[in-house]
């Protein structure tokens, strides 16, 4: 029944959107890198107020971190929709955004005091690090559209994102990660409470 739909809306001329989510859970003593990578894009991301070029390249540079830190993955997700309603696929775009900033320790707390001279110079390491991507984007994308809990199917997930950045294809990039500040902590319990959609890989 969608396929026949989806060549109904070809014919009359509409633009197809797809709206994803997809997590990735990386665990290991190693994974605090990562931390920094996602802090930084999360940074430009609030300067540039939106500016899906801008947002495109962060959603390169993690992708990319992802795929060198392939090696600490640990479990993965994804869920999504197709639309042929740019208003329909906003509300979905912005329901999956509050749904992944009220996650665990997701959501970034930027205050203008970064140093404190009181406090001590190492910080715990969080051994688990969950990073949500969502995207809309304009056309088909079967390596999204497809059970990313596999490795292989992953990487190429990864890939795809990558690609529509540069295909100019994205409407919509939103990043989100746990735990959101280096020295909080994610437990492998909090893990399970809190991501419970996530397959191990």
């Amino acid at each position: 029944m969608s396929a026949w739909r989806d060549r109904f809306n070809q014919l009359t001329g509409k633009t197809r959107l797809a709206v994803c989510r997809v997590f990735v859970h990386l665990t290991g003593e190693e994974v605090a890198p990562v931390l920094g990578v996602l802090n930084r894009t999360a940074r430009e991301a609030i300067d540039v107020d939106g500016d899906v070029a801008v947002l495109g390249e962060g959603l390169v540079e993690i992708c990319n971190q992802l795929l060198q830190y392939d090696n600490y993955w640990q479990a993965a997700a994804n869920e999504g929709d197709v639309f042929w309603d740019e208003g329909e696929a906003g509300d979905y775009v912005d329901e999956l955004f509050t749904d992944s900033a009220d996650r665990y320790l997701s959501e970034p707390q930027y205050s203008t005091s970064v140093y404190d001279k009181n406090s001590p110079l190492s910080l715990p390491v969080t051994r688990n690090v969950v990073v949500m991507l969502t995207v809309a984007c304009e056309g088909e994308v079967p390596a999204l559209e497809t059970d990313l809990a596999d490795i292989s199917a992953l990487k190429v997930g990864l890939k795809a994102l990558i690609n529509l950045h540069y295909q100019e294809r994205l409407r919509a990039v939103q990043v989100h990660f746990s735990p959101a500040q280096l020295g909080d902590e994610l437990t492998n319990d909090q893990v399970l409470v809190n991501f419970p959609e996530l397959i191990p890989l």
